[in-house]
């Protein structure tokens, strides 16, 4: 198998699309018969990753690349940044409105599990540009 790169464009603000490029691709990854495991850990990173970009950054990009032994996915965005990274990671901090959390979102869960769920996971922000976060499956 040669390099299969899937991309997805995510609507800000758009709760009834939410989770919707993450569940393509859970039936794309499934269809060519990868492990249940591995699946479960891409698609509940990719998800917790596309809410963050529907939540905080009015949309972005998502891409997925596979290659024999790697899965690559890319949640690009040009939003507000994250201002403190570490801060960011500790679980329950959020910078989501009241609305947002009436919605059943912004737990602050987000980028821990994508840490947790993913083998390598890089953010690159900056305040007023944007966020690419870029996390790495191993298989």
């Amino acid at each position: 198998m040669s390099e299969i790169v899937w991309q997805f464009e995510v609507e800000g603000n758009n709760f009834e699309l939410a989770g919707h490029a993450s569940q393509q691709i859970k039936s794309r990854l499934k269809e060519i018969g990868l492990p249940n495991e591995i699946v479960r850990k891409v698609i509940i990173a990719m998800y917790e990753g596309e809410m963050n970009m529907v939540i905080h950054a009015d949309g972005g990009t998502a891409t997925v690349k596979l290659t024999p032994d790697l899965i690559t996915v890319i949640l690009s965005d040009t939003g507000k940044g994250i201002e403190n990274v570490e801060l960011a990671m500790k679980e329950g901090y959020s910078t989501a409105t009241t609305e947002i959390r009436e919605l059943g979102f912004g737990a602050g869960m987000g980028l821990p599990n994508m840490k947790k769920y993913s083998d390598e996971m890089n953010i690159d922000t900056k305040v007023g540009v944007g966020t690419t976060i870029t996390m790495r499956f191993f298989m």
